[in-house]
């Protein structure tokens, strides 16, 4: 059961965020497209029952992310969040009522089969419960960088690819982040209960984060279509956390030989990812 629990609560919150990630799209589609960075924009959104029903199934990806992380480690249940993007696709057919294309399936299948693969031989372990403060002060300033840059880049761009693509980049580093602060909160409500919980650093940092990642989501989702700030917002998430689970957590992946079973899955996926860009270029 250590591993079955995070696996079931990490596939639920990601079923959710495509759920989330679809709602959205739909309601940014219909407010007046931005030329830059619009906090504003948020406020338009407000106005759409279907962006609400958006931000409710992030709730409940919230909560079904924050079980999963108190459960297992890090570098196990945000690789999950792959699977976003095939079910992203999926649920956006199923909304529109469009038959998807033989190439689609396969490329799912490739994803689901690749992550397993490579998950299955990385074999994360640890749930360390802390993490000491020194750590903490070289990746916040290395991430609000790399987000920095990322979300410059990206509106530095016209809408299309390039600019959803360095948005969603941006946003898949603050949600990696915003996991790992997550993580942080969660044990500490275990074990100071609520009174720990609201006076911990770590309870603010992941929710001023978690705002930064919405905001920046709002304006890939605009920027571009969801085929290209999808797999970047997927991919960067799996990647950004991995690494944020070994420097933070102390986490272990399974090395020597069991490299190439894992090198082999992470190649599979890509393919799939790169596949359901091309394949889902028609899908809303």
């Amino acid at each position: 059961m250590g591993v079955v629990l995070p696996v079931l609560f990490a596939l639920f919150a990601a079923f959710s965020n495509a759920l989330a990630t679809v709602l959205q799209r739909r309601a940014a589609l219909t407010v007046p497209q931005s030329e830059g960075f619009r906090p504003g924009l948020v406020l338009d959104l407000l106005r759409r029952p279907v962006w609400v029903a958006g931000i409710l199934a992030v709730i409940a990806a919230g909560v079904g992310q924050a079980a999963a992380l108190a459960t297992g480690a890090l570098a196990l249940v945000q690789p999950l969040f792959v699977l976003e993007l095939p079910l992203a696709l999926l649920i956006a057919s199923l909304l529109t009522r469009q038959r998807l294309p033989g190439a689609l399936w396969l490329a799912v299948a490739g994803v689901v089969a690749g992550l397993g693969l490579a998950l299955v031989a990385a074999s994360p372990a640890g749930n360390r419960t802390d993490v000491p403060p020194e750590r903490w002060v070289v990746v916040l300033p290395a991430c609000a960088v790399i987000v920095v840059l990322l979300a410059v880049a990206g509106l530095r761009r016209p809408p299309g690819r390039a600019r959803a693509g360095c948005l969603g980049a941006a946003t898949a580093v603050c949600y990696a982040l915003t996991a790992a602060l997550m993580k942080s909160s969660v044990h500490v409500l275990d074990d100071h209960g609520v009174g720990g919980f609201l006076t911990s650093w770590e309870t603010y940092a992941f929710g001023a984060v978690g705002v930064c990642a919405l905001l920046l989501l709002e304006h890939a989702m605009q920027g571009g279509p969801l085929v290209a700030s999808q797999p970047a917002l997927t991919l960067g998430d799996a990647c950004v956390s991995i690494a944020l689970g070994v420097v933070l957590y102390e986490e272990h992946l399974r090395s020597g030989w069991w490299l190439l079973p894992q090198l082999l899955g992470v190649g599979v996926v890509c393919a799939g990812v790169l596949a359901l860009a091309r394949a889902g270029q028609g899908a809303p």
